[in-house]
């Protein structure tokens, strides 16, 4: 989700954004600031009441006494534009959803005793009440269509294994604590920790409280989507059941449950991921997404339908290179609305029943301002207005509207202080790849103030994945670099999402490769018009673009300084203790470590290390279970070892994404800045070698 030679970099400037007017030199209170971290508000999870009257949104606001991105649950009044909080005490509340006669609002709230639960609110009396009282959090909430019932999933205790039998503790002795016994192929996820025993199942509660009913067991997970059907006697839900689903993780299929029996029947039966089933208006259909696996490091998701007995399933999407997520139908039955990524930005489309599909919306946006990930999410009412977000590279994401091939802005949550910020403007850039003359597009964030014909530092910020992208989106590392006078580019080389199937597997059992030229193509086209200083270049990425990052350390020296983020240094040491180690073997390689070492070797970062002279910073949560810790002190070792500059840089509490919490997100951007400001000229400012913890 990359490349070289100036003569082979054909640069085009695309379709112009909405970006932000060259201006002077800003003064240090206009500049974009990482204090400003805390006065940023994104808007998510935007549903439409049936009626589409108003609309009930997630609005995230940074607190800076608790250090937290905190959601609070408003409505929007459609005619009127007004909005107002809905649920907005203390605590945080989420996953908003409206009964089918739009009187009621479900959602997920810890306003009572810190634990998650699920409440229902009155919309005209304003009262809410908890509906349950359950110790870990529930998710996928559905509404029965006759608004009588609340489906959800929630993790149900397990017992832990045992080995061996403990010894009597005397009555007060203070003792170890006792072993702890895994016998799981995945034990760990990023975000969770060392997973509690147990599995996700499906409940079934009384709308107005009153005790939930468990509808799924058995030793399997139940979870995702839940979709009743008009009569409300089934659910239709996603579960990998099969006998070796441990290590066939990417293997779901949709049943069918039956709700007052709990019996399940499989619809479904390929190899491969089934999922997110939603059933039609009358009940003869169920649309699902999915694909054939073919082992490879990426698939389209494709959308399909069936009957609602699993009979005469077919692809209604087959003929769209791109994958497909969130399906919902049209009150009429016709047709599926759907989003997909394309070229950086995310779209919503419609395909009818006959598979002919058209464009809805363009340009969503998600709540991912750290970088200009693609994103975005929208909701449907009964007679087809949709509710969705959008954003721009200079703003985060608002609800909008869309009615009768009308748009509507509907909020403007970060207008007033972001308009008197002086931004980065963003520009799109498309070039030539040295490697195969393949189009490369990308994204320039130009310096805050920039002066035309005036060159600049340049830092190729690579994203992750790989298996993902960059588009024209707000992001807070862009503009603080920006503010420092650096510009950013964001690429999106071969192996990244949103360009059709063929393109994203052009890295499959071939990562890292070509994406390098991809990306130092881009580099040197920006070089070619003039804007970056050749003698003043700087990479880093996170993840998929940490492994890019030391991958192409060591291949060039062409870079001042480098900043290491969340890597994967030695493909087989993280194949073997990532969060997901079913998967990454078996689909990015094809074989594991010990069937061909060497293939792991010559695609790790860690086997060019001994070529890096570039001062590298190594920066990664310490609770990382997706690229494990252990990766980032391997090369930061590797480093100090060969005398290279290096500094290891642990967020404390944090795992892979780095920015939970906006104080850890500003200090580590404040030591990325420090750290190339030291290398921008030459010989560090100040001794080279640390081990910091912000």
């Amino acid at each position: 989700m990359r490349q070289s030679i100036w003569a082979c970099c054909a640069l085009m400037l695309v379709a112009t954004p909405v970006v932000a007017q060259p201006v002077p030199l800003a003064s240090e209170a206009a500049r974009f600031q990482a204090q400003d971290l805390f006065n940023l508000e994104v808007a998510s999870d935007p549903q439409i009441s049936p009626d589409g009257s108003r609309i009930v949104y997630v609005r995230q606001t940074a607190d800076i006494m608790t250090d937290r991105m905190r959601p609070t649950i408003w409505m929007i009044d459609v005619r009127t534009g007004q909005q107002s909080p809905l649920v907005a005490s203390a605590g945080s509340h989420s996953q908003p959803r409206w009964s089918p006669d739009g009187t009621r609002v479900a959602y997920i709230s810890t306003a009572e005793g810190g634990r998650a639960q699920l409440f229902v609110r009155w919309i005209d009396s304003g009262e809410s009440v908890r509906v349950t009282n359950l110790p870990n959090t529930p998710t996928g909430l559905s509404w029965s269509p006759d608004g009588t019932k609340i489906a959800y999933s929630v993790l149900v205790a397990g017992q832990a294994p045992k080995l061996g039998t403990a010894l009597t503790k005397p009555e007060g002795a203070q003792w170890a604590p006792p072993l702890e016994v895994i016998d799981s192929v995945a034990y760990r996820a990023d975000g969770q920790g060392y997973l509690k025993p147990g599995y996700r199942q499906v409940f079934v509660a009384p709308a107005d409280g009153g005790g939930a009913r468990q509808v799924t067991d058995g030793q399997f997970h139940h979870s995702g989507k839940l979709s009743w059907s008009p009569d409300a006697s089934t659910l239709y839900l996603s579960a990998n059941r099969g006998p070796d689903w441990q290590r066939e993780s990417n293997n779901s299929e949709v049943y069918a449950l039956d709700v007052r029996t709990g019996a399940l029947t499989a619809l479904t039966d390929r190899l491969g991921p089934d999922q997110s089933p939603v059933a039609s208006p009358d009940g003869r259909l169920v649309a699902y997404v999915g694909f054939d696996d073919q082992r490879m490091g990426y698939h389209n998701s494709r959308l399909y339908v069936m009957n609602s007995d699993g009979s005469n399933r077919r692809v209604l999407t087959g003929d769209l290179d791109r994958s497909v997520q969130s399906p919902v139908w049209s009150k009429d039955g016709r047709s599926i609305l759907f989003a997909y990524d394309d070229h950086g930005t995310t779209t919503v489309a419609r395909v009818t029943l006959d598979g002919t599909v058209s464009t809805v919306i363009q340009g969503l946006s998600g709540d991912d301002i750290g970088r200009p990930y693609t994103g975005g999410s929208f909701s449907l009412d009964n007679d087809g207005t949709i509710a969705f977000t959008r954003g721009s590279a200079l703003r985060p994401a608002d609800i909008h509207v869309a009615r009768q091939g009308r748009q509507t802005q509907m909020t403007r949550l970060n207008a007033d202080y972001l308009d008197g910020k002086t931004l980065g403007a963003v520009e799109p850039l498309e070039v030539a790849s040295s490697h195969d003359g393949r189009a490369i597009e990308s994204w320039l964030t130009l310096p805050a103030g920039y002066v035309e014909g005036q060159k600049y530092p340049l830092v190729l910020e690579i994203h992750g994945g790989p298996f993902a992208a960059y588009g024209p989106h707000f992001a807070t590392d862009n503009q603080l670099l920006a503010a420092a006078g650096y510009a950013v580019l964001s690429v999106n080389p071969r192996g990244s999402t949103s360009y059709g199937d063929e393109f994203a597997n052009l890295i499959h059992h071939n990562y890292p490769s070509n994406d390098y030229d991809d990306l130092i193509s881009s580099v040197d086209a920006v070089i070619a018009r003039g804007v970056a200083d050749p003698d003043r270049l700087f990479v880093t990425g996170g993840s998929g673009g940490g492994v890019l990052t030391s991958w192409i350390i060591g291949k060039t020296d062409r870079f001042k300084a480098a900043v290491v983020q969340k890597p994967v240094i030695d493909w087989a040491s993280f194949v073997l203790t990532a969060d997901n180690p079913a998967f990454f073997a078996r689909y990015w390689f094809g074989e594991f470590p010990w069937e061909n070492p060497q293939t792991y070797w010559q695609r790790s970062p860690l086997s060019l290390v001994g070529n890096v002279t570039t001062p590298t910073m190594v920066v990664v949560g310490s609770e990382d279970y997706r690229t494990p810790v252990s990766e980032s002190e391997q090369y930061y070792t590797a480093l100090q070892l060969r005398g290279v500059p290096t500094a290891l840089v642990k967020i404390p509490g944090v795992g892979h994404s780095l920015a939970v919490r906006p104080s850890q997100n500003a200090a580590r951007m404040s030591a990325i800045l420090e750290w190339f400001e030291r290398y921008k000229n030459g010989a560090p400012t100040s001794p080279a070698t640390t081990t910091a913890q912000p």
